[in-house]
This record gives C-alpha cells, sequence and structure tokens, in this order.
C-alpha cells in the first residue's frame, strides 16, 4: 500500500494554499467543503477566487510565498506554475513536518487528494496514487452508481442512534450483528426514507429481542475462493467474507483474495501441503464446530470449489452431527478457472464430448485410479494435484491405450499473474516440464482440446 488512506478533519486547522489560479481556486473549493480556514498567498489571485475567500476568516495574501506564513498551518498545497517555488513549498512543509500536496507533481507530495464522492456524513474516496487521474474519475463514477443519495438519511439516523446504541448494546459483536440485522431489515428502509419515528421503533423492537435472547448463534460458511484471480470470487463469497469474524484458509488462497476478506477479522491458517505446514483435516473440523459453538460467524475459505476435491463434504458432516448452521458457496474450480485462463475449452464438438475430473490423493493415501477408463480419444482427463506423479500418469495412459501423440497441459500457477502453461505429448512433456522448472499448484489437462490453445492464441 503506497499511501494510507486517512480521513482529515479540517474543521479547526488553518490550511495554506499558494497560488491564486484556477488550480489553485479546484483545491480551495474542495477546502471550503471540508470547513477548512483559508490562507491564500500568491503575488496574483483571480477575481473568482477572490470572491470565493471574501467571507468568513479566511486570509488573502498578494505576494511571493515567505516562511513565516507556515506558521500555525495544518495543512499545505502548492498550486503553482513555478517547480522550484513548490519544491520550495514543500520543503518547508516537511521540515515542519506538516502534511503537503503539490498538485501534479508527487516527487514533492506527500498526500494526495482523492476522487471523492459525498453523501456526508457518508464519505468515498478512491485515488490512483496519482498514476491516472482519469482512472480514478472512472473509479469514481462507479462508486457514484453504487452509493444511493437516500443512503446519506440512513446513516444520519444511525449516527443519531450510536450513543444509545452503544449504551443499551455494549457488547462491540453483539452491537456489530444487532446493527447487520437492522441494515438487512425494514426498518433500514424506513431510516432511507427519512421515516425516523418508524426505524427507531424497528431498532429499539431488535434490541429488546437481542436482550431477551441467549448467546449469539454460531454459523460456518463453506466458501469456494476460486482458482486464484480475486476477481474470480462470486458476489456471494464477497459477501460472507465481509460478515465472518474468523476465516480460515488453506494454502490454495492467494494474498490478494485474503485481503478481501472482512480487515478486523481474524485468519487462521488451516493449509496442508506435501512435505511442509499441514493440519489435519480432523482438527480443521473439530476447529469449526468449537468456533461454531461459541457463537462466532467462521468463513471456510477453499481454493476452488469445496465440493470439488476440497473435503467440504467432510466439513459440514461434522456441523450437521454438532447442529451448527452453514452455508455453502460454490466456487469457480481449478478445472475451470485454470484451462478457461490456459485457453483450452475442456468440451468440444470436434474433439471432446466429456470431461474426467481426478486426483492422485485418494482419502488413505493410495493412488489406484482407472487408468483404463481414461482411454478413450474423445474424453478430457484434467489430473489435480498430479506434477509428483506425471510420469506416472503418462505411462499409465500409453500403457492403457491412449495415444503417445495425445496433447498434455501442464498449467501452475493458474489465473495469477505468474501462470505459466508448458504443452507437448505425452511421451514428450516430462522433459519440457522439467526444464521449465515449475512450481505447484499445478493442473494437468490431458486431450485433443489442449491443441485448440494454439488457434486461441493465433487469434
Amino acid at each position: 500500500m503506497d499511501y494510507l488512506p486517512l480521513f482529515f478533519d479540517l474543521r479547526a486547522r488553518l490550511c495554506l494554499v499558494v497560488g491564486g489560479g484556477t488550480v489553485a481556486q479546484r483545491k480551495v473549493e474542495l477546502l471550503l467543503d471540508a470547513q477548512a480556514t483559508i490562507k491564500l498567498v500568491a503575488p496574483e489571485i483571480e477575481p473568482s477566487l477572490k470572491e470565493l475567500l471574501s467571507s468568513g476568516n479566511h486570509q488573502l495574501v498578494e505576494r511571493e510565498i515567505e516562511a513565516d506564513d507556515f506558521q500555525g498551518v495544518g495543512f499545505v498545497i502548492s498550486a503553482t506554475n513555478n517547480r522550484q517555488v513548490n519544491a520550495w513549498v514543500s520543503n518547508q512543509a516537511k521540515a515542519l513536518h506538516t502534511p503537503v500536496n503539490v498538485v501534479d507533481d508527487l516527487e514533492l507530495t506527500d498526500v494526495v487528494f482523492p476522487a471523492i464522492v459525498d453523501r456526508s456524513p457518508i464519505i468515498a474516496a478512491v485515488a490512483t496514487g496519482g498514476a491516472s487521474p482519469v482512472l480514478t474519475r472512472r473509479i469514481r463514477t462507479l462508486l457514484e452508481t453504487l452509493i444511493p443519495e437516500k443512503m446519506k438519511f440512513a446513516a444520519q439516523f444511525l449516527g443519531d442512534q450510536r450513543s444509545d446504541l452503544k449504551a443499551r448494546v455494549p457488547d462491540i459483536e453483539k452491537r456489530r450483528r444487532l446493527t447487520e440485522a437492522f441494515l438487512e431489515s425494514p426498518a433500514y428502509t424506513d431510516a432511507e426514507e427519512q421515516r425516523f419515528e418508524q426505524a427507531k421503533l424497528g431498532l429499539d423492537q431488535m434490541i429488546d429481542e437481542q436482550d431477551g435472547s441467549s448467546e449469539s448463534q454460531g454459523e460456518v460458511y463453506v466458501v469456494g475462493a476460486g482458482p486464484g484471480d480475486p476477481d474470480l470470487l462470486t458476489l456471494k463469497a464477497l459477501q460472507l467474507m465481509q460478515k465472518a469474524d474468523i476465516v480460515l484458509y488453506d494454502s490454495l488462497v492467494s494474498p490478494e483474495i485474503l485481503q478481501r476478506a472482512r480487515r478486523d477479522a481474524t485468519k487462521l491458517y488451516v493449509g496442508k501441503k506435501g512435505g511442509g505446514e499441514s493440519t489435519a483435516q480432523e482438527s480443521i473440523n473439530e476447529m469449526l464446530v468449537r468456533l461454531g459453538k461459541a457463537g462466532h460467524r467462521v468463513c471456510r475459505l477453499k481454493g476452488g470449489d469445496p465440493f470439488v476435491f476440497g473435503r467440504g463434504g467432510e466439513e459440514i458432516e461434522s456441523l450437521i452431527e454438532e447442529n451448527i448452521p452453514f452455508q455453502v458457496v460454490p466456487g469457480i474450480s481449478a478445472a475451470n478457472g485454470c484451462a478457461a485462463y490456459a485457453g483450452i475449452p475442456l468440451t468440444h464438438r470436434d474433439y471432446s464430448q466429456s470431461v474426467r475430473f481426478v486426483t492422485g490423493h485418494p482419502k488413505q493415501g493410495q493412488v489406484e485410479l482407472a487408468w483404463q477408463e481414461f482411454a478413450h480419444k474423445n474424453q478430457t482427463v484434467v489430473f489435480y494435484m498430479g506434477l509428483g506423479g506425471l510420469e506416472k500418469i503418462c505411462q499409465q495412459l500409453i500403457q492403457h491405450g491412449r495415444d503417445p501423440n495425445t496433447p498434455i497441459a501442464i498449467v501452475a500457477s493458474g489465473t495469477l499473474p505468474e501462470q505459466k502453461v508448458v504443452t507437448g505429448k505425452l511421451d514428450t512433456i516430462i522433459g519440457r516440464v522439467t526444464k521449465a522448472e515449475l512450481k505447484r499448484p499445478t493442473l494437468i489437462i490431458v486431450g485433443e482440446v489442449v491443441a485448440f490453445r494454439e488457434k486461441i492464441k493465433q487469434s
């Protein structure tokens, strides 16, 4: 993170603006919206800027900037077209440990202005660190469509109720859950429509019902995180990741996906790696039950789809036995995601009319596959977790009747920026994979559909 986003209360602050032109005026307008007191210094000041600062306790100083102008200032903006002046202003501010923004000059700046969506008291801000103001404005446009104007009335209502709510519901976790329930209730709609008395009645009823209830009910969300690209998360997955108090994640969940969980949630690694750190499945099952019984909302975040070689079925069996409420959210499986990003259709009318998903890690650790069933030419076979056994896979397929010239692809780190795809034939792929030095996780795709990848690459 290049910048820490903060919201700066300027209502009791004197802000220094250096420059008297159009650019300075745009910054002054933002400061005025934030109720700041402004001291503007420039040899020449546009009439419209003078008029803008004609009322209130603002100061207009028509001369060159001086060192004494920085005294008692809480924020500095330099908006001149003279880089030498801008650099001097920046150095003066930084020497006094005063935040400074130099317009269109990141090298001299330590505070950037974001694009703002103002639904006060709701304020949404987005920035690209100065990399692309045009892209920043585009993102702001998206936010404008997602935050309706009337949402500010609900925010005002909740702000007015905050002190009373804290007094009546002192437990922070209960208060959070109550507020979340309010946001999904008819009372929230009343608040948005400014029917505040009805909204208050609804909130009071929810508080009374909570007071009469027993301990909070825990719940477990078994969520598929997809093959790695965070943009492949489903909307339901994101919603529950933001709702969960605790996230249990495995080794196939990328850091980028984990960042989309609720920031204050407890995140616990329960992954399994061959030859490395591992968590027994029985321990994970017990942990889900224990945390659910303790009243927590737990997100069990699993790479791919939880019901495709993800042991999700074993986990919900434990939850069912202990009467723990749960939800299952499917994810894009590794086979679907990696094949698509590699340009390989798993089925095609001309090449393959069926597809098989196979794992090299059955429950008891024995690899006993029905190899004869994979010999059909017009069938795609996808092997999960098979890199270590690639040589045996190729040997067995050929031995049981698959043509040695059958195309095969190994996809490493599928859907991620570092994705690598190595293709070849059953009788040549080993050497190519060894040379490529592929790293796990990998997916193996066998079948005529692999040849289709070349057509996609050429289009």
